[in-house]
């Protein structure tokens, strides 16, 4: 069965769920070969292996940290030439899109982006993508070169496959263009303790109906006893309601949890575009006519201000 390769996203060596993901994907296709760079590969060896590497491609270099995604790609591509593979996978994060369209350059071949699922196809691997602010579903694949697909989080269950999951090291040659952006300082981001927004398997989100940055905390206490991310509409970001960084929507980011749930968002297109391949949505809103009724699966006319922490109250009780 020919390899695939997968891109390992990890934070000082632990595997991000999204990689995980991509292993199941993987196993519909070929046989999953890991690509993990930095430190810690054979820490995390036993957690890919678990879920279908049946080897990991490990490279440890300073450049990866030093500098920006050019490194990364200069491995990737490393990995390519060793395996000649039938597809490489690589998470849909903002880095990890531009190391594919990197990636798919350099070899030539066709990129498919924000892919939601994988499947087996006669001329090669089929994507599905979520077109035109998800209005449409298309079904396609690269016709041309070795296949450079990124995968939205939450697009397929994380399944154990045991594997080998044996450790080799890669042999990385670094390109003139490697060190061109060097990282200079880094800020690390407040923890707030709840999930990644793109990553979440729950996601609350508050819009304009919330009326001020000092009424979200009743969107954060239905998020935390669901332990969910916390998501914004656009209005309520460019209010000054919320962080940009948790803005849910075309300008912001796209999301694909299992649940979904809107507190006082009338649904535009723009935020629609960034939530519309949930899995299940939820919707609360006082206005009967707002456009977000038109998508979801369960929808409440209410008050927020009073749904909202009934809500919260009724999780907590079932949590027991």
């Amino acid at each position: 069965m020919a390899e695939v390769l997968v891109y390992v996203d990890h934070v000082d060596g632990a595997v991000r769920k999204p990689t995980l993901e991509l292993l199941t994907l993987a196993r519909r296709i070929g046989e999953p070969v890991a690509v993990f760079l930095g430190a810690g590969a054979d820490a995390a060896a036993s957690v890919l292996a678990e879920h279908g590497a049946v080897k990991v491609l490990a490279a440890d270099a300073a450049e990866f940290a030093d500098y920006l995604v050019v490194p990364k790609v200069d491995a990737l591509q490393a990995a390519y030439e060793a395996v000649s593979p039938a597809a490489v996978l690589v998470p849909s994060s903002a880095e990890g899109k531009e190391i594919a369209a990197r990636l798919a350059v350099r070899i030539g071949s066709g990129l498919i982006t924000d892919a939601v699922d994988i499947e087996a196809g006669d001329e090669g691997p089929v994507a599905t993508q979520s077109a035109f602010a998800a209005a449409f579903t298309t079904k396609s694949r690269i016709s041309k070169g070795t296949p450079v697909i990124t995968v939205k989080p939450n697009s397929a269950p994380v399944e154990a496959a045991p594997a080998a999951g044996t450790v080799e090291q890669l042999a990385v040659t670094f390109g003139a263009q490697a060190t061109g952006t060097k990282v200079v300082s880094r800020t690390p981001r407040e923890s707030t303790g709840r999930p990644e927004l793109t990553e979440a398997a729950i996601v609350v989100s508050g819009g304009r109906g919330v009326n001020g940055a000092e009424n979200f905390h009743i969107i954060e206490a239905l998020a935390d006893s669901l332990g969910a991310a916390v998501g914004a509409s656009r209005a309520a970001v460019d209010a000054g309601w919320y962080p940009h960084s948790n803005q849910v929507g075309q300008t912001g980011k796209s999301v694909s949890p299992q649940l979904y749930i809107a507190s006082g968002i009338s649904g535009a297109i723009q935020h629609r575009a960034g939530m519309q391949t949930s899995k299940t949505i939820v919707a609360i809103n006082k206005d009967a006519e707002a456009p977000i009724f038109d998508l979801v699966d369960y929808g409440v006319v209410g008050d927020l201000f009073e749904v909202v922490p009934q809500l919260t109250d009724e999780v907590k009780t079932r949590k027991g």
